[in-house]
């Protein structure tokens, strides 16, 4: 099935490997029965792709029924899913139909399904293992043959862990996944968008087109999108409606990006001292770096009484004995110094205050990006892609480091 001609026909833009993956692996499971949970950040454009499976599957004369989870009440969502009989509860007047009643033969999109009740939960999982429900305020079996997609941008295994979401169901719903990219990795395909949209408005409000500044190109090619494409249209949009210079510049785009910041640190680190959570801050950054050099400074303590233990010279110790002293000095003025002060530990079970156990190295933190990334680069020969997955960055990210860096 060709990409090129599904994009035209929904309207995607964007030529980028992990939308197009997307794409293909809906495209090949549209003919099949199999349920499919898609996943991604909010704002991506999750809800085109259970339009692509339901339109080139056998079910595409079907009924196609998208529904927001998250927009019903709990007391509701039970009785809009699979219907209720007259007099189940307060209001029901009448009987009535459920979508998956209504969906019969055809295809149900689950719109964040993570925000289904525990016990909603128990009666979709029948539904997909048997095809049975009962309405509510019945007690006779309902029958259907419907498809089920689902879709979430809630991390599904975390809510497994916070007993959240049921494990069995989430093995059922992810028969397929498919991943939707977030638009920050999406390289190339930003400025497609900008171009797109700015000519919809124009064409909407029947005005000249807006253009990009190099700059301002730059710019937008280097945020890192938090609300991804919609984020994009609304921006877009505002600046063909308020900006009366057809051509947006630099200082001007980043009045619509507050929260634009030209050099964004990688989350490097991950540990488990903090439940595998990025560091939030310079500072903390900073601590752990203090803590990797306790370690050195206990070899040198062992490397020094093993130099006692063969005798060596005493002038030889006495050099080594300098050598922590001054060590002491400079991490005692480090940890003294204003910004430490004022940064909280994240645990209290490590007390950095016993400044014997520091050496002295450099703590630029761009030497320890650089040195990080060389790491992350050798270890994977080179490709970037699993080097970006080892440091917790995305490939864009990394490729952008390296280029200011100038790493080879």
């Amino acid at each position: 099935m060709d990409i090129q001609k599904i994009k035209q026909r929904f309207g995607i833009i964007g030529n980028s490997e992990g939308l197009n993956r997307a794409i293909d692996v809906a495209a090949q499971v549209s003919p099949t029965d199999l349920s499919v949970l898609i996943t991604g950040e909010s704002g991506t454009g999750k809800e085109v792709f259970p339009q692509i499976i339901h339109n080139f599957s056998s079910r595409k004369h079907g009924k196609y029924i998208p529904v927001n989870c998250g927009a019903i009440p709990d007391g509701t969502i039970d009785s809009e899913l699979f219907g209720h009989e007259k007099g189940s509860f307060t209001g029901a007047h009448d009987s009535r139909k459920g979508y998956f009643e209504e969906a019969n033969n055809g295809t149900i999109f689950l719109d964040e399904v993570a925000e289904l009740p525990l016990s909603t939960q128990v009666r979709l999982l029948r539904v997909l293992e048997s095809g049975e429900f009962f309405r509510v305020g019945s007690s006779s079996v309902q029958k259907t043959n419907v498809r089920v997609i689902a879709a979430t941008n809630v991390d599904i295994i975390m809510a497994i862990e916070e007993n959240k979401f049921r494990e069995d169901l989430y093995y059922r719903l992810n028969t397929v996944p498919i991943i939707i990219p977030p638009l920050k990795e999406r390289e190339g395909d930003i400025y497609l968008l900008f171009r797109k949209f700015a000519n919809d408005f124009a064409e909407r409000y029947r005005m000249p087109s807006i253009s990009l500044g190099e700059e301002a190109r730059r710019i937008l090619d280097n945020y890192e999108w938090p609300g991804n494409v919609r984020q994009l249209k609304n921006i877009t949009e505002q600046l063909s409606v308020i900006e009366t210079q057809r051509v947006v510049t630099e200082d001007v785009i980043k009045k619509y990006l507050p929260d634009y910041y030209p050099n964004k640190l990688p989350a490097l680190y991950k540990d488990n001292l903090v439940n595998e959570k990025t560091f939030a801050s310079e500072r903390e950054i900073l601590y752990k770096i203090l803590f990797d050099m306790k370690s050195d400074l206990n070899n040198v303590k062992k490397l020094v009484h093993e130099f006692i233990d063969k005798g060596t010279d005493i002038n030889d110790l006495k050099n080594a004995d300098q050598y922590i002293q001054n060590i002491q000095q400079e991490s005692s003025s480090l940890l003294n110094s204003p910004n430490v002060q004022q940064a909280p530990m994240q645990n209290s079970d490590h007390n950095i205050e016993d400044t014997e156990e520091f050496v002295e190295e450099s703590l630029s933190l761009q030497e320890k990006e650089v040195e990080l990334i060389r790491k992350a680069l050798d270890r994977h020969k080179g490709k970037r892609k699993y080097a970006a997955q080892d440091l917790g960055i995305s490939e864009r990210t990394l490729y952008r480091k390296i280029k200011e860096y100038d790493i080879d």
